[in-house]
């Protein structure tokens, strides 16, 4: 999960990416708005953790209000230390999803981040494609050339990571981030990733896919089924 970090305390900045880096997260860090803007109309993120107040000429609401205005769909999660329940509104009104007061627990940071992106990507109440494989996200199936493929709900969110993230190297940690929630159903066991992707690569091919996914050795996997 990529998520891109606005926040010009730098203290405050090295910790939230720190600690989400050791969550398993992808993170990318800036420090006023209107890098936040390009960065996030440019780059490709699965959330944004942005505070109120920045120096650049944007504030947060500002910087929000912008990305939505230039339909950058990215959850935001907005941070301030300001209480007041018309701050709160202002925030929510400017385009960001949810608001966290500070100071706060990283756990809670962590577990909505989680939440926003579960509930908020568009592509969940699509059909995602990827050469002749497509995934229905509604309805939890998945075709080969609309010929149904019997996968388990975990092999569902394996290749729904893939197709969210299609031509992209995948880290084992993204795909954990992705497909399992609870970090202890899958910590001791070094081997679950390769298990479930070779799973998802076996019933693709035997469906009639070409070889779907590629090893890429040291860093993770990429789905590249655009020219099949």
């Amino acid at each position: 999960m990529r998520v891109l970090v606005v926040e010009d305390d730098q203290r405050l900045a090295a910790a939230l990416v720190r600690g989400l880096t050791e969550s398993g997260f992808v993170v990318v860090h800036v420090a006023d708005g209107q890098e936040a803007v390009a960065t996030a109309w440019f780059g490709s993120f699965d959330a944004i953790v942005l505070d109120v107040m920045l120096p650049g000429g944007l504030d947060g609401f500002q910087v929000a209000a912008q990305l939505r205005a230039q339909r950058v769909a990215t959850p935001v999660l907005m941070l301030t230390g300001r209480d007041a329940v018309e701050d709160r509104i202002r925030g929510l009104e400017a385009g960001a999803d949810d608001y966290l007061l500070k100071p706060f627990a990283f756990e809670e940071l962590v577990a909505r981040l989680r939440a926003l992106t579960r509930r908020h990507l568009p592509e969940r109440n699509a059909v995602l494609r990827a050469g002749r494989v497509s995934l229905d996200t509604s309805a939890r199936t998945v075709a080969v050339d609309q010929k149904a493929v019997a996968m388990t709900a975990k092999e569902l969110s394996v290749l729904e990571c893939f197709l969210l993230h299609p031509g992209q190297v995948l880290s084992r940690s993204q795909i954990l981030e992705h497909a399992w929630e609870d970090s202890d159903e899958w910590a001791s066991d070094s081997n679950l990733v390769e298990v479930f992707v070779g799973r998802v690569r076996r019933k693709l091919i035997a469906a009639g896919s070409p070889d779907p996914i590629t090893t890429v050795r040291g860093v993770g996997y990429r789905l590249d089924l655009t020219g099949s």
